[in-house]
């Protein structure tokens, strides 16, 4: 190991529904193959750990609903402002913490609201950013987020709410669907597809997550 070697934090938890330990398995793979020196934790004290914290350069999290402590929060919102970047998927970091709003106002988006079934949609690039070389649309089926969003957000990829019958006001709505943005000295990586392994398998939502984690990297 070398000084020059990145070191991601992979926090992984909560809800099992959004498989948080085979997601999180293939993505701290992917990292270590990428020459990072790899941590996964069961545990949202590693957001206490301010030694941890500080050599790390990016936490990849995904936890799905669940309680964070004050201080695990603000030892994650620190960590952040301080240079650590973030980056996840889906309701690993858009659904987590729902009370929390000072994780929100990091992360950029809240989950509020998807159709009972799974729903095709499009996914269609909107800005020029190395997160989306190459990807100008695709289609995917699965869950389709309804979210409150950061107006501060660069939105990098968006998609039209599809007609749900409980929520038939909402028919067509433009929503963000990856989105980065800068949190003190931090940089932080979303994208709201990721509801199973199948998602993260569709080659264009692979290659955003993987180049989202190398953008967030310090």
């Amino acid at each position: 190991m070398t000084s020059q070697t990145k070191h991601a934090l992979v926090v992984r938890g909560g809800w099992d529904g959004h498989v948080p330990v085979p997601t999180s398995d293939k993505y701290a793979a992917v990292l270590k193959d990428d020459g990072y020196d790899v941590t996964v934790s069961d545990t949202l004290d590693s957001y206490l750990d301010e030694e941890l914290l500080a050599g790390t350069d990016l936490i990849v999290q995904c936890w799905t609903m669940g309680q964070i402590s004050g201080d695990q929060v603000s030892g994650l919102i620190n960590a952040v402002r301080a240079g650590t970047g973030f980056a996840g998927w889906h309701g690993g970091v858009i659904d987590a913490f729902r009370s929390e709003t000072r994780y929100q106002l990091m992360t950029g988006g809240q989950f509020v609201h998807h159709p009972r079934e799974f729903t095709t949609y499009e996914v269609r690039t909107v800005a020029e950013h190395p997160i989306m070389a190459g990807i100008e649309r695709f289609t995917v089926t699965t869950e389709q987020y309804y979210l409150h969003m950061d107006p501060q957000v660069e939105v990098l990829a968006v998609t039209d709410y599809a007609e749900d019958p409980d929520t038939p006001e909402l028919a067509g709505a433009v929503v963000p669907i990856t989105w980065t943005r800068e949190w003190g000295a931090g940089r932080v990586f979303v994208t709201a597809v990721g509801h199973r392994m199948a998602d993260v398998e569709v080659p264009e939502v692979d290659a955003m997550i993987r180049r989202g984690m190398a953008w967030a990297t310090r």
